[in-house]
């Protein structure tokens, strides 16, 4: 898996166009403040080790919305961070397991519309910690 997180002031997203055509027909416009925002890449090999994978992608965000200090969590998915890319249904199972987990550790969590090109606007501070990277 590939992470980019950004801490952001705002992030807003408008659906574009369908990536998956098995993705449902929407038109969704939402905007979040204050708000860590996982950029995630699930790869193939991900779906070896999924229960592994999952608590590494948590443990990561929930580090990084604490030293943010925000209970703010969205998941979108980035599938533009590696050559290797896990099979739609995992990936989006893995993000709904992933959102259960942490909304059940009290975070406010959601996610971007799966399967779909999205517009974005994003306002991301230049603070220590505000940019992340993580690969496992």
């Amino acid at each position: 898996m590939k992470l980019l997180i950004f801490y952001v002031n705002s992030f807003a997203f408008e659906t574009h166009h369908k990536g998956l055509d098995s993705a449902d027909e929407l038109d969704i416009k939402d905007s979040i403040q204050n708000a860590i925002v996982g950029f995630i890449h699930v790869e193939e090999k991900d779906e070896q080790d999924s229960s592994n994978v999952e608590t590494k992608l948590i443990k990561n965000l929930k580090w990084a919305a604490r030293k943010n200090e925000t209970n703010r969590i969205v998941l979108h998915s980035f599938n533009h961070l590696s050559t290797s890319s896990a099979s739609s249904d995992f990936t989006q199972s893995l993000f709904n397991n992933a959102e259960v987990r942490l909304r059940n550790s009290e975070y406010d969590v959601s996610q971007t519309p799966f399967g779909y090109f999205l517009n974005l606007n994003m306002d991301a501070p230049g603070k220590p910690l505000a940019r992340l990277f993580k690969e496992f």
